[in-house]
């Protein structure tokens, strides 16, 4: 049986919130779980996949592989409707000029965006969604 990717998420971060509830409308087929890096889940998969536990963005754990930073948003948006799977083809640009650029929106999203004092709770019907 194929387990779903599961998407890890600062659920603190406005953006990081904005983004999993972008992924989720674009999800048509429903393939994505999510959790918050501050949830249990969140920082048990952490420490399995050998990550720091202070680590604040993306993860994307797929085929027990876990990814991160802009490896793991171009991985993700493959399985995206629409246009957004031709992004899948940056993974041609070496990381070391791909992750600058994500670092650097990473360092600057509280200040641009804000954050929030508790995560966010999923609605009912999203739920399911969440582990």
């Amino acid at each position: 049986m194929q387990q779903h990717p599961i998407i890890l998420f600062d659920g603190v971060c406005n953006l990081c919130n904005g983004a999993v509830q972008f992924i989720i409308k674009r999800d048509k087929r429903g393939v994505f779980r999510f959790a918050s890096l501050q949830s249990e889940i969140g920082k048990k998969l952490l420490a399995q996949y050998l990550i720091p536990s202070n680590y604040g963005s993306i993860v994307l754990i797929e085929g027990n592989k876990a990814w991160t930073k802009s490896t793991a948003v171009l991985r993700l948006s493959r399985r995206l409707s629409g246009a957004w799977p031709l992004l899948y083809l940056c993974l041609a640009i070496p990381r070391f000029l791909r992750d600058p650029v994500y670092n650097f929106v990473a360092r600057n999203r509280y200040k641009w965006f804000g954050r929030r004092e508790e995560c966010w709770v999923p609605t009912e019907q999203l739920k399911e969604r969440f582990i």
